[in-house]
């Protein structure tokens, strides 16, 4: 064999090997587990800008929304999931999986522009959901909520995007000290998680939804500062999410960084490390 052959042919192996890899890779995430980095803070905090977890697509099933997406703006590189499985869409259904449970902190796609969005799941097929006082009526039923203290964090740009809280003692100087008032609330079917409230907002009184069949409602933990399904489905809203859309479930958190990049170690949050979601 010639020292040119033998080049082409290790070139080839090295290709062969990507290619694998890369199959390998998008078989996982289609069918087991999706990485997932928390972008915003409409669920804290329960989950914090930064935190890294995978989804789990086994818990609810399959449909076009678990196929993979890939968008890097930077590159203009926009492909959704209903471009690699649009031929799965249709009817709004799933193979294999169970029902998503009230309680549950799930990712699904926008129903209008397709973005992952990770939210609680409040309001089944059926329900009628609404928002009086802030607090979260289900079936003409109010929740149970009990104060749980407050929640500190300081007024700093946060995460790649650089956002800054919003804070129930604003305003506040950069550096200082942003509060909220914290709650728990109890959902009907016993699940218990924290809730946080910045004052008197427009989505603290609602009218009364009543969820579509074959659709969820979903809220941001983090009431005063989560667009969910209490705004109309648009660009900006998420309104009522169709069973096909839901990707999966998040069960825990694996890896959490405060910086503005993953690889500033000196703001990774090593008590955030593994932490279960509830």
């Amino acid at each position: 064999m010639s020292e040119k052959t033998g080049v082409l042919a290790g070139t080839w192996e090295t290709i062969k090997t990507i290619v694998y890899a890369l199959l390998i890779a998008g078989i996982f995430r289609t069918l087991f587990f999706q990485p997932f980095w928390i972008p915003s803070s409409s669920m804290k905090d329960t989950l914090l800008i930064g935190d890294f977890l995978f989804v789990n697509k086994m818990a609810y099933g399959y449909s076009y929304a678990s196929c993979p997406s890939i968008r890097v703006p930077a590159l203009g590189i926009d492909i959704g999931a209903d471009d690699f499985c649009g031929w799965m869409q249709g009817d709004n259904d799933r193979l294999l999986g169970s029902e998503p449970e009230r309680g549950d902190i799930v990712v699904f796609r926008h129903p209008v522009d397709g973005r992952d969005f990770i939210k609680r799941l409040i309001g089944l097929p059926g329900d009628r959901i609404q928002v009086t006082d802030g607090v979260l009526q289900i079936n003409g039923e109010p929740v149970q909520i009990e104060a749980a203290g407050v929640f500190s964090e300081t007024f700093e740009p946060q995460g790649p995007q650089g956002s800054m809280p919003r804070c129930s003692n604003g305003p506040v100087g950069l550096g200082g000290e942003c509060l909220k008032t914290r709650y728990t609330e109890t959902l009907p079917n016993g699940v218990r998680h924290d809730i946080l409230d910045i004052g008197e907002q427009g989505l603290d009184n609602t009218g009364v939804y009543t969820v579509p069949e074959g659709h969820y409602f979903f809220m941001g933990d983090n009431r005063d500062n989560s667009t969910d399904s209490r705004v109309p489905q648009t660009a900006r809203g998420v309104g009522f999410v169709p069973l096909a859309d839901i990707v999966g479930r998040a069960d825990r958190v694996m890896f959490s960084s405060a910086g503005r990049s993953i690889l500033a170690f000196w703001t990774w949050r090593g008590d955030r490390f593994f932490e279960k979601l509830e």
